[in-house]
């Protein structure tokens, strides 16, 4: 059939009321992203919370999401992080990536690396990106865990061949200074363009200086081996 978010809402609506969380739950986000009904926060906050309460794990990380900015409701840390757990405890990735960057940075929680560390691991071995670039974060930082350029570049490698930009940029600054890798600078080139051309800033800026430094051949080989990446990782470019 056409794609129709009206008619969409609306069958979401007469489920919901009838009490289906996953129903409430995508109710919730039509309201949240204005598809087929007007955006209206207060509108999706209150769909969530009915799915929540039902042990909807998508809708507790939206809703502990929604508390931690302040999305139709005050802005909340301790009810951000209440929301969040009960998600990533019922194995939510997405929730999981969140509660390792609160206790990170010690919002709603105390600060605690390892606990951060934890939770972006049981993220991550689900696949999850910002789980995988995250962890590389921590170990090149040895933050929460003994410090390990290997590892780092382990970790930013799988978020990397996923088309994660920040990882993409972070292994490429890795081949460029030989940190946990044999240095490359065609390995860095691409990397770092492969990131630039997803618009992250400092892959952008890094690019721009590599261009100085970087001999012809070994930006052309850096061009090359991007040119093939993309080929394998149609995905990367929303193929």
């Amino acid at each position: 059939v056409p794609q129709d978010d009206k008619q969409a809402v609306a069958w979401y609506l007469k489920a919901a009321e009838q009490g289906y969380a996953a129903a409430q739950s995508n109710l919730g986000g039509m309201y949240y992203k204005g598809e087929g009904v007007p955006q209206d926060d207060k509108q999706a906050l209150a769909w969530y919370l009915k799915a929540a309460e039902q042990g909807d794990a998508r809708a507790q990380v939206n809703l502990g999401w929604m508390y931690g900015e302040g999305k139709g409701v005050p802005q909340d840390d301790k009810q951000a992080v209440a929301w969040t757990r009960k998600s990533a405890e019922q194995g939510n990735a997405v929730a999981q990536v969140n509660l390792g960057w609160m206790y990170g940075y010690g919002k709603g929680v105390p600060q605690d690396d390892k606990q951060a560390v934890a939770w972006y691991l049981k993220a991550a071995e689900q696949g999850n990106a910002v789980a995988q670039s995250n962890l590389g974060a921590v170990y090149y930082k040895g933050k929460g865990v003994p410090q390990d350029d290997k590892q780092a570049v382990a970790w930013y490698l799988k978020a990397a061949e996923q088309g994660n930009a920040v990882a993409q940029f972070n292994l490429g600054w890795m081949y460029d200074k030989g940190k946990g890798v044999t240095q490359d600078y065609a390995q860095a080139y691409m990397w770092v363009n492969l990131a630039a051309a997803q618009g992250d800033e400092h892959a952008i800026k890094f690019r721009d200086l590599a261009v100085k430094s970087f001999t012809p051949s070994q930006i052309e080989e850096g061009q090359r081996l991007a040119r093939e990446w993309l080929a394998a990782h149609p995905q990367a470019r929303g193929e």
